[in-house]
């Protein structure tokens, strides 16, 4: 195979070239089998070139993360507007989530399958992306149930784990709407909320489930 022409261009322009290309690869592929002659080639660039913008795969493959974490970040909070009732923020959350990771099922893939079974230091860069998806929907919940003066005293160490269930619950939903056909982004996103919004509607009421008495429990 002969050598690779290239166009002069920015070199920001042509780094996320690379960056597609490898996002393409490392999702349908997978971290180890991924080659920087098929990224290079498939960025209509040389491997070199890749070396010399990205310095190794392990370099390109930590950027592709943060790339896309942040990609999907950015599209949750814009998604919602917190001026409107809490139950819409929820589903516009969830729904801008869905969209995101259907629109980008190889993005989705480094970063919920890839990235996580590699080790470090890529399960550290989308496990700083979780927390913040989790930050993020345990304060839109917490500002709107004290807003709303139904439980101002609502803990927030309560509804983090709230958060953490519902953001698992979202993941694992996005793994099998992206690989069940006819799934869209709607239907997985009216899925999660009728699961999770009867729940979270009546936490903010302060009415919580709670488990009964051990002492009333009985083993089996």
């Amino acid at each position: 195979m002969g050598a690779v022409k290239t166009k002069r261009m920015p070199r920001a322009v042509r780094e996320q070239q690379m960056l597609d290309a490898a996002v393409r690869t490392f999702g349908r592929r997978g971290y180890m089998a991924a080659s920087m002659d098929e990224i290079a080639e498939l960025a209509g660039v040389s491997k070199p070139l890749v070396y010399l913008y990205l310095n190794s795969k392990e370099d390109l493959f930590t950027a592709c993360i943060r790339r896309e974490a942040a990609a999907l970040v950015a599209a949750v909070r814009a998604g919602v507007r917190t001026e409107l009732p809490a139950d819409r923020q929820l589903w516009d959350g969830l729904r801008a989530f869905f969209t995101h990771t259907s629109h980008y099922p190889d993005a989705w893939s480094v970063l919920h399958l890839q990235a996580r079974t590699h080790g470090e230091p890529f399960a550290s860069e989308v496990a700083a992306m979780r927390a913040e998806i989790v930050e993020f929907v345990t304060q839109l919940i917490l500002v709107a149930a004290r807003e709303a003066h139904r439980d101002p005293d609502l803990p927030e160490s309560e509804v983090a784990g709230v958060a953490e269930a519902l953001v698992g619950a979202a993941e694992s939903l996005a793994d099998w709407a992206n690989t069940t056909p006819g799934v869209t982004a709607r239907q997985a996103a009216a899925t999660l909320m009728n699961f999770a919004w009867a729940g979270l509607a009546n936490l903010m009421d302060g009415r919580p489930w709670t488990p009964p008495d051990a002492a009333h429990e009985t083993s089996g």
